[in-house]
């Protein structure tokens, strides 16, 4: 028997969410959709997955396909199933999402597919239940933020306090004290302080620091001191 027999079939299909920040503000990309229905309206990265592939593999074609964006982290969010979220057919869509420093992936993106960065704030209408499944993947990253290290995924390897306090606040959408949040990072003991400094911002210039990820592993919790609401990220 090659087949269940008597049973209906149903498209599977991925979804990619792209976490952007470029030293100021985040970002999410997104594409114009190339094809109806909703055809020109802006859209999440996507495609049907292939009989031969895993769920994976597909989001990484999807990804690099429509951007040309690879090698990146991604992580399976979740599955959307609405009867109906598809006008077209009965498509189930299993989400990713991706963090990512907007200025080291710069080169690798192509605009075959019109993909542009909208700020996080900002974002503009967009088709079927896609606006839902950013919702939830900001819901995920207050969480990522708070107990993992890779938030750090969406800084160069050497950044600044004033960066990453314009991360976390976009992250929580929310503004944080400037000296209250340097005191509390620098309390936590996980950011090593390096000699040079960004002077574009400045003319006095701001340290750079970069993450001590050995003693992230073992001390992640020392973040919450900051955190706002730590309670509700679940």
């Amino acid at each position: 028997m090659s087949q269940y027999s008597g049973k209906n079939r149903v498209l599977v299909a991925v979804d990619c969410i792209i976490f952007g920040f470029d030293g100021t503000e985040m970002k999410i990309l997104l594409i114009k959709r190339g094809f109806e229905p909703e055809k020109g309206r802006w859209s999440l990265m996507g495609g049907i997955i292939h009989p031969n592939e895993t769920l994976d593999h597909a989001a990484s074609r999807v990804l690099k396909q429509l951007t040309g964006l690879e090698n990146v982290y991604m992580e399976q969010l979740h599955t959307f199933g609405e009867v109906e979220r598809d006008p077209v057919e009965r498509t189930l869509s299993v989400v990713y999402f991706s963090l990512i420093d907007i200025n080291k992936f710069k080169k690798q993106i192509n605009q075959e597919y019109h993909s542009e960065w909208f700020p996080l704030k900002k974002l503009p209408s967009l088709i079927f239940d896609h606006r839902d499944m950013v919702e939830l993947a900001k819901q995920k990253l207050r969480y990522k933020a708070a107990f993992h290290p890779i938030v750090f995924e969406m800084l160069p390897e050497k950044f600044t306090l004033p960066q990453l306090q314009n991360l976390y606040e976009g992250i929580f959408d929310t503004l944080m004290d400037k000296r209250n949040f340097s005191r509390k990072v620098l309390s936590t003991g996980l950011l090593i302080k390096q000699k040079d400094k960004e002077r574009l911002s400045s003319k006095r210039g701001a340290f750079y620091y970069k993450l001590d990820k050995r003693k992230y592993q073992t001390k992640f919790n020392a973040f919450l001191n900051f955190i706002p609401n730590p309670t509700n990220l679940g």
